[in-house]
């Protein structure tokens, strides 16, 4: 069973300080995951990041159909993504699934700001474990060099954390799975309510937040049994009772 630990920059590479506001698990064989506020996980004794349920081009694909949604969520999220493999120096990037919503999304414009933004961070290998969106809205263009990947898939080998997108269980292993954008609703004693995407952790398997930046949440996509930790502003946070 994984446990809360503090945050101690000692247990990240030596060049690059904990980010600021995670929550870390430890795993069997002293494995280390961070909860980011940055709607990801880092995997520090792997230099590896992982992100869940991007959805590039949806805001576009809602456009293509003849919604009116607002532009500037594909620059949001390339600039979340700078942010988090400056702040941690990871060298591999992980998509867990659905890298793209929709065929009607993959315009020029898309692409274009894609092949920009891999240009900067070529020195950083990159994955995209398929999910249910990517089998139908298509796989990135093989010059941004995502090497695609079969769900449940080892970033490193004889290591006990897999990748995958539909949450599931392997004997032995902790699973980091996407899909069902999980959430939290908090409510205060104003009856006030307050809904914060989160992760969700059960032994074996640990679910992430979407990442996305229009990519909605569901309150009640927490695994039953999953403890919650909330992403609060610039924090992670273990929501008491669940």
């Amino acid at each position: 069973m994984a446990v809360l630990t503090s945050l101690h920059p000692a247990q990240y590479p030596p060049t690059h300080a904990a980010p600021t506001g995670a929550c870390m698990l430890t795993l069997p064989c002293s494995t280390l995951l961070g909860l980011l506020p940055g709607r990801a996980v880092w995997w520090p004794q792997a230099g590896c990041l992982l992100v869940a349920d991007v959805h590039f081009g949806k805001a576009a694909s809602f456009r293509h159909a003849g919604q009116p949604v607002p532009n500037g969520t594909t620059a949001d999220n390339i600039a979340r993504l700078d942010t988090l493999l400056a702040s941690t120096g990871a060298h591999r990037l992980v998509f867990l699934g659905d890298f793209l919503h929709a065929r009607g999304g993959a315009q020029a414009a898309l692409w274009q700001q894609l092949r920009a933004w891999r240009a900067r961070h070529a020195h950083v290998a990159m994955d995209l474990v398929l999910g249910n969106h990517d089998r139908h809205a298509g796989t990135p263009p093989a010059d941004l060099e995502i090497a695609l990947q079969e769900e449940p898939w080892a970033p490193v080998r004889g290591a006990p954390v897999l990748a995958a997108h539909h949450p599931q269980h392997a004997g032995g292993h902790t699973v980091l799975a996407g899909h069902l954008h999980p959430s939290v609703v908090l409510h205060g004693p104003a009856r006030d309510r307050l809904r914060l995407p989160c992760f969700a952790w059960q032994p074996g398997l640990l679910v992430l937040p979407a990442f996305g930046a229009f990519t909605g949440s569901h309150a009640h996509a927490v695994p039953a049994g999953a403890q919650a930790y909330a992403i609060a502003g610039t924090r992670v946070v273990r929501v008491p009772g669940g």
